[in-house]
């Protein structure tokens, strides 16, 4: 197994473009690394660049303890699952999952115990003797990562691996990526736009906008003090509501801080309530939608303050002048009506005007 570690890593293509801005960060020996953001932000970029399918234009990427910048794909000992499975549609599944180790010049015995191997692990052992094409997407990711799991390699390379697949699958086959990478132990890197399935793949959690890395540590560490507006926004479904602190109502609610910028409030932190707050926000809403999802409820409410609606969350991630409250449950107000939503000050979260920074308060 190894460590992987990037150390100012920064690509620039020809036309001046920079995709990649200087990125610094460690993966442990046999941790899951998930790099999740925006389509376009460059994650893809990075992961191919620690593979060796990308050039690097500064920076230096080490694996194991040998920085890689300047060696070969197929010498770096990494394996690579792709978004398209990359099969030989002629080739039987056992063929696709030894190519690699037959190019390799392994005995033949040896590549049979590996193929077997992991046909038993990933319960494809039936279909060895199929052609992709007569396999369903899910089965093919999983010879996919079969052929991955032959080369025992020092590290795992995912380039959204689940996308093609439908949303059921994708589910069940994010839940056996990580017990198979539990079960080998072998240190992963995993490149996804999805929220969800980064949360729940990640050991370490790499939240990348614009080429540049916007927060790193544990998932849940994250989601409950987002360093910046685009992590708090991002990360989390539905996104974390903000609101201007230049508002004299939550101002005074906070006991007149001084501090100006954004207030960010969780849906589910909203407890729907006539009472007041002692310590916190309470926000009067008009509710303009609700959407019933089984377990749970979300309301859309509006605000407006002194007769003016009011812009109460991030552009293009809501309406403008809706809130979100998530609660349990399918019994909900009747659209048009007002509540009141309160906030604890414990859970309310608190950044600059620009939303680069987290205030504590």
């Amino acid at each position: 197994m190894a460590n992987v570690a990037l150390r100012d890593v920064r690509k620039t293509y020809p036309s001046g473009f920079e995709a990649i801005k200087g990125i610094d960060f460690d993966v442990g020996d046999g941790q899951f690394c998930v790099l999740v953001g925006p389509s376009g932000c460059g994650k893809s970029t990075l992961l191919r660049m620690v593979a060796g399918l990308e050039t690097i234009t500064s920076g230096e990427i080490d694996i194991g303890g040998r920085i890689v910048n300047q060696i070969e794909p197929a010498e770096r000992d990494i394996a690579m699952v792709f978004q398209n499975y990359a099969l030989y549609p002629h080739m039987s599944v056992y063929n696709n999952m030894a190519y690699g180790l037959r190019n390799r010049g392994m005995p033949k015995p040896e590549i049979d115990t590996r193929v077997q191997e992991a046909a038993r692990i990933l319960e494809i052992g039936p279909m060895l003797e199929r052609k992709p094409g007569q396999l369903s997407g899910g089965q093919r990711q999983r010879v996919a990562m079969g052929r991955a799991i032959v080369r025992q390699p020092k590290v795992f390379l995912f380039d959204e691996p689940l996308s093609n697949l439908d949303a059921k699958l994708r589910i069940a086959m994010r839940v056996e990526i990580r017990k198979l990478q539990r079960r080998l132990s072998t240190t992963s890197i995993y490149v996804t736009h999805d929220q969800l399935e980064a949360m729940t793949l990640a050991d370490i959690l790499v939240v990348m906008n614009g080429g540049q890395v916007e927060q790193i540590g544990n998932p849940l560490e994250i989601y409950q003090k987002p360093a910046t507006t685009f992590v708090a926004s991002f990360i989390g479904a539905p996104p974390m509501n903000l609101l201007p602190l230049r508002s004299d109502e939550i101002r005074s609610q906070l006991g007149g801080t001084g501090e100006t910028g954004l207030l960010g409030i969780r849906p589910e932190d909203f407890v729907i309530s006539s009472d007041s707050v002692a310590s916190g926000v309470a926000l009067d809403l008009t509710i303009g939608a609700i959407e019933h999802v089984g377990a749970e409820t979300f309301i859309y409410g509006a605000r407006k303050t002194n007769g003016a609606q009011e812009v109460a969350a991030n552009p293009g991630e809501l309406p403008p002048g809706d809130v979100i409250v998530r609660i349990p449950g399918a019994v909900a107000p009747a659209i048009g009506e007002r509540i009141r939503a309160i906030v604890p000050r414990e859970k309310l979260h608190l950044f600059s005007a620009d939303g680069r920074k987290r205030i504590e308060f």
